[in-house]
């Protein structure tokens, strides 16, 4: 159990370090919003693992391979979301064009959305980003069970190498959030931000055309 153990922490801790969506909407909300924004996002990408590794443990996740239909439905689903959030940062980032240089830095703070709602859109963001991907579904149902030893007891051991895996990105969105964070805070240029905005809206896009057009795990 050990080295199947460690064996897996080694394997899921490149995968979590590997940029990616989730990469993507951390740093992002962390720019944005700081570093309490880019933690709200980061648990709910946490919770959304979590949700995946007990659906795991429990076979739930089979469906989707099993169901054409179920694994299409997500799918489209999460594509769609994606692309709401690009076109979203695309329009946030004409919005800010339009009035570059007509507030300063105090400006900006107060005409800010209020901290608390920007968590919880933060969250909401990285649960839904999560849990609406197939492939992170795919990724732990293929993943996990290639490290349980015969003989194990499939439930419990899949919640452990879970629970190391959302260890490790916890960890890895830390550092993600804190580095961003202050690149935002060093950076605050209405420029800067709405580049981020337009980086961030095309990239969304490229992740949603990927999934539409991904094949079947």
């Amino acid at each position: 159990m050990l080295t199947a153990t460690l064996a897996f922490a080694g394997v899921a801790a490149l995968i979590n370090v590997t940029p990616g969506l989730d990469t993507l909407l951390v740093v992002r909300t962390s720019v944005a919003h700081g570093r309490t924004g880019g933690y709200a996002a980061a648990l709910g990408i946490i919770t959304g693992c979590l949700a995946w590794g007990l659906a795991t443990a429990v076979g739930l996740t089979a469906l989707l391979t099993a169901s054409h239909l179920a694994y299409d439905t997500l799918r489209i689903a999460g594509a769609g979301y994606l692309a709401w959030l690009g076109i979203t940062a695309l329009w946030r980032s004409r919005q800010q064009g339009r009035h570059d240089g007509e507030m300063d830095a105090a400006d900006e703070t107060a005409a800010s959305p209020d901290a608390s709602q920007g968590r919880l859109a933060a969250f909401r963001a990285g649960l839904a980003t999560n849990l609406l991907n197939p492939k992170a579904g795919v990724f732990y149902m293929s993943l996990i069970p290639q490290f349980i030893p015969h003989g194990a007891a499939v439930f419990s051991t899949t919640l452990l190498l879970t629970a190391i895996d959302v260890l490790e990105l916890a960890i890895w969105f830390a550092v993600l959030s804190r580095a961003a964070s202050a690149l935002g805070e060093r950076a605050r240029r209405r420029s800067f931000r709405r580049r981020m905005e337009q980086i961030s809206g095309i990239t969304f896009l490229g992740f949603a055309a990927n999934l539409v057009l991904a094949e079947r795990a």
